[in-house]
Parts: C-alpha cells; sequence; structure tokens
C-alpha cells in the first residue's frame, strides 16, 4: 500500500491526526510533528490510561512522535531537513499560518520540489471566513447535516460523533494520497487543499440533488429512509430497537413472510415500492404492532436467518463487542511500551497483505532523537545541542517537560 510513503502529520486535536492515523493503517510512516507543549489533544479529560487521554489515543496510533519549535529558525531549518527526507505533508493551521512559520507549499517544495502537501483548512483560505471558528458542531450547522438529523418533530441534530471533522480527516488522507500520487509519478509536489465545510457539503450527495431538482427541502425523518419503504426503526417487545430495509422488491415479500405477514404483500397499499412510500404511515403502524410482540434479538436472528436486510441497534459497548468486530479484528489490544500495560484499541478497516499493527500511541518526543539521527544525519552533539537550545524536545528530560509547558 503506502509502505515507502514518509509523512510529516502536523495535524493536532481529531481529524488531522486521524487523517494520519488512516495513513498510518494504509502502511505510510507517519511522523508526528508536535509543538513543546505536545498536541492539545494530550490533555483532553476526562478518561485517560496510564496519564494517557482517550482523545488524543483514538487518532493518533502506529506514529512516532518529534517535538520542534517551529516559531524557532533552527527549529525551522530542521524542519526544513526531515521535508528533503521525506514525500508528503499534511497540516491544519488556520489559512495564513503556514507562511508565517515559513511552512507554506512554496517553502517545502524549496526544501524538496517532490515534496506534496494536504492542507485542512475550516471554512475558506481568504477574506472574513479565513480565522473564522470551525468547530464540529458549527461545522455541523453550517453543512446542513443537522437539518437532516433527528425525529420528525424535534430539534435539529448533531451526529453522534464528530462526522465534519472525521469527514474532513479522511478527505485530508485521500488528498494525501493524491499528492503522493502525483509526486511519485511526475516528480513533482502538489498541493491540495480540504475545507471541513466542503466535505460536509459533498456529503450530501443526493438530498442535495434531490433539492437541485425538485427545490424541495430535505427535512428530519428521524430513521427513516425518504426514498425506501419500510426502512426505518422499529421498537420491540424487549425495549430494544430494530432497523430494517428491504430495500430490493424481492425483499418484501420474504420480509412479510417471516414475520407472519404475508398478507401485507398482497395488500395494493404496500404492493410496490411506489405504493409502500406513499402509504409509509399505514405501513409503518402495521410493522409496528407486530414487531412489539417480541424481542429485537428475536427479530434480528429470524430476519438474519432468512437474509432480510436488518440488524439489531446496537449501544457502542455492543458495537465493539459483537463477534463481527472480532472476526474482523476491528477491536485490538496494544500495550504500552513504557509500562507495559494493555489497552483496546479499534482495528485497521483497511485489510491488506504484509500489514502490520499499528504501535500504541507515542509519547511526546519520544522519537526525535532517533529520527533526526536516522533521517537527516544529526550528531548526538548536535541533537544535544538543539535540545538545550529548546529547539528540539525529546521526553527524556522531566525539566524540560516542565520548562516546556511553563513556555
Amino acid at each position: 500500500m503506502l509502505s515507502q510513503a514518509r509523512i510529516l502529520d502536523l495535524t493536532w486535536v481529531l481529524g488531522g491526526p486521524f487523517a494520519g492515523q488512516t495513513l498510518a493503517q494504509l502502511g505510510a510512516e507517519v511522523i508526528k510533528i508536535e509543538p513543546p507543549a505536545g498536541d492539545s489533544s494530550r490533555g483532553v479529560p476526562v478518561y485517560r490510561f496510564d496519564g494517557d487521554s482517550s482523545f488524543f489515543l483514538s487518532v493518533n496510533r502506529g506514529k512516532s512522535s518529534v517535538c520542534i519549535d517551529l516559531k524557532h529558525p533552527q527549529g525551522r531549518e530542521a524542519f526544513y531537513d526531515l521535508v528533503r527526507t521525506s514525500d508528503a505533508v499534511i497540516y491544519g493551521f488556520a489559512p495564513d499560518v503556514p507562511a508565517r512559520l515559513g511552512l507554506d507549499f512554496d517553502s517545502l517544495r524549496r526544501a524538496n520540489p517532490r515534496i506534496g502537501v494536504a492542507q485542512l483548512i475550516g471554512l475558506h483560505d481568504s477574506g472574513e471566513y479565513a480565522r473564522a471558528p470551525a468547530y464540529d458542531l458549527i461545522v455541523q450547522a453550517l453543512g446542513g447535516v443537522m437539518s437532516i438529523t433527528g425525529s420528525t418533530s424535534g430539534e435539529p441534530c448533531r451526529v453522534g460523533y464528530q462526522i465534519a471533522d472525521l469527514a474532513g480527516g479522511l478527505y485530508l488522507a485521500l488528498a494525501a494520497c493524491g499528492v503522493l500520487y502525483q509526486g511519485a509519478r511526475e516528480g513533482k509536489g502538489a498541493l491540495a487543499q480540504i475545507s471541513l465545510l466542503d466535505c460536509q457539503l459533498a456529503l450530501l450527495t443526493w438530498q442535495a440533488q434531490n433539492h437541485f431538482i425538485s427545490g424541495d427541502i430535505p427535512g428530519r425523518l428521524g430513521s427513516r429512509n425518504p426514498m425506501i419503504a419500510p426502512s426505518e426503526a422499529f421498537l420491540c417487545g424487549d425495549g430494544g430497537y430494530l432497523a430494517i430495509s428491504p430495500t430490493g422488491e424481492h425483499f418484501w415479500p420474504r420480509l412479510c413472510e417471516v414475520i407472519g405477514r404475508p398478507d401485507l404483500a398482497a395488500d395494493p397499499r404496500f404492493a410496490d415500492r411506489g405504493s409502500r412510500v406513499a402509504n409509509v404511515e399505514a405501513l409503518i403502524a402495521e410493522l409496528s404492532g407486530v414487531f412489539q410482540k417480541q424481542s429485537s434479538d428475536h427479530w434480528a436472528a429470524l430476519l438474519f436467518q432468512s437474509r432480510v436486510p436488518a440488524g439489531k441497534v446496537l449501544n457502542v459497548a455492543e458495537a465493539v463487542s459483537q463477534p463481527l468486530a472480532r472476526l474482523r479484528n476491528m477491536v485490538e489490544s496494544v500495550r504500552k511500551p513504557e509500562t507495559g500495560n494493555a489497552l483496546d484499541f479499534l482495528g485497521n478497516p483497511f485489510k491488506y497483505d504484509r500489514q502490520k499493527p499499528l504501535d500504541y500511541p507515542p509519547a511526546l518526543g519520544s522519537a526525535t532523537r532517533r529520527v533526526f539521527r536516522d533521517l537527516c544525519g544529526y550528531t548526538p552533539e548536535r541533537i544535544d545541542q538543539l535540545v538545550q537550545s529548546q529547539v528540539l524536545y525529546t521526553g527524556e528530560d522531566s525539566d524540560q517537560t516542565q520548562r516546556h509547558q511553563a513556555a
């Protein structure tokens, strides 16, 4: 996959680091470049393991940590030395910051003409939007997704996880793959820019296309699909919910047979896809009464055996402990090198030959000395001088940690 690629990850918090972890999952060598105080997500409360924030742990597996003060001239020169040995850089600074720090595309390609840069921004790169805060909730609001999420009679809802940040991270990883490909194919670097808002608008797909064609404005429908019926979650007898979506015409009569209501398939109100959508309220009323007669586990097992598209609505604990999660290696136990204590992590969604397991997320600056020695040819004396000047941080000296945090 990307085993020959070396990527410098200057992102922080969630979306950008998720991109870096995704690239590591694809096999790239990802070097996380952190400021003297570290990625701010290292301090996010409230859940911690061996002193590490769960927030940081969730998106930084498989990386090495190098700590550089990029505001220091010697720090920038050290970073340029890393750029000369790398293939791509990803960052998520405010639009005016890269040029101010000397990390813009033109500056980086002077150090390495082959370097690719993938940039993540919030809204836009100029004018009044350039410095506007672009937190996940705000981007979800501006991107339209909150207006179509939630119950019909309820208020707009955010998606349950940070879809704006995470989707931006996925697009950023894809952009990094694009600039890597161009660098390898043409021998010269490229710049790709990703906006969190652009990503949310792009994900509107057929909802936006329907609006462009009809002028209609989609609204909130809970779990219901506006174009398919039945396709939503039903309350069952045990208080659990079952999601069903028999989208193909051959699934509808099979569903009716399995739940003991073959009469529904013969009912002219529900005879075809169009009539079921037109009479969805009557249809849902009929099905709701059926599903409340048995538990969600009963219906999920029965419909699975009959190959009718259905699934129990699982909570997070149930989702990560279901047999499929283990079967697909989507939960992995990894030991923290410094303590030997093991912690479960989400696994790699990419499955490919010669795949290597991802390491535990790195301690701040733990790879600084090794990276500059092995990749840039720095002598131990030079590294020591840069550490003493507080240009580099190696994670070896608690006093240095305190000085950096105080600064």
